[in-house]
């Protein structure tokens, strides 16, 4: 285990550094042991872009809930063949979600944050488990003005849960940062984007948001906003 001494370290030595160069400097030290974590949101996108312009080798992957919206899916297709890569798709096992459903229902997120809690498990962080299996570092899409619980994100951090090393290399970037770049570089994103989806996960616990609210106010939008994560981001 990487000591915490170590990640504050790398911590202050890459604070003002590009995410090209942290990304550069992680995917050099961890090569064959780390790969990019996306979601097929804006962020991940970037990262993508990124990562094969600086490594096409390096695995990509995502995860299919099975409850994804169509829109998703085409991405994951488009993104696929404009990088000349080809993204990971892990999936929950289908005995455990068939077994969850016939104890709790189709739509048993509605009825609890436990219920949303178990779905979560079930079909992401189960299969994220097994994505990380045989990795020193994950790298991810997340920012701190994403939402109230990632205002205290570094850009390198000790995933407990998981055990390994936790690389967001876009932690200090703005929303702008992010479209200004996906702009420039002409990187495939979401048609959902334009219809109000800033934040895009699965189909049914996902809504467009209104002028003026949080970019993950669409997430979950029925419980608070300090619920609102699904375990992947735990620390």
């Amino acid at each position: 285990m990487i000591d915490k001494n170590t990640i504050e370290n790398w911590n202050n030595s890459l604070k003002n550094e590009s995410p090209e160069n942290v990304l550069r400097y992680f995917l050099e030290h961890f090569a064959g042991k780390i790969a990019l974590s996306s979601s097929m949101g804006p962020e991940d996108q970037v990262l993508s872009e990124m990562i094969t312009s600086i490594n096409p080798s390096v695995e990509i992957f995502t995860l299919d809930t099975g409850r994804l919206f169509p829109e998703t899916y085409d991405l994951i297709d488009r993104t696929s063949k404009k990088y000349k890569t080809q993204i990971k798709v892990y999936f929950p096992d289908a005995k455990d979600v068939e077994e969850m459903i016939a104890s709790k229902g189709i739509n048993l997120f509605f009825d609890s944050i436990e219920n949303r809690k178990l779905c979560c498990s079930l079909r992401k962080l189960a299969p994220l488990a097994r994505a990380l299996n045989g990795l020193d570092a994950w790298i991810t899409g997340l920012r701190r003005d994403q939402s109230i619980t990632r205002t205290d994100l570094q850009i390198v951090e000790w995933d407990e849960n998981n055990g390994l090393l936790k690389i967001n290399p876009l932690a200090n970037w703005t929303e702008k940062d992010t479209w200004d770049y996906i702009d420039l570089k002409k990187i495939p994103v979401s048609p959902l984007h334009k219809k109000g989806f800033s934040s895009i996960g699965c189909q049914p616990c996902t809504r467009a948001i209104e002028e003026g609210e949080d970019v993950r106010a669409g997430r979950w939008w029925w419980e608070n906003p300090d619920t609102k994560e699904c375990g992947l981001h735990q620390k």
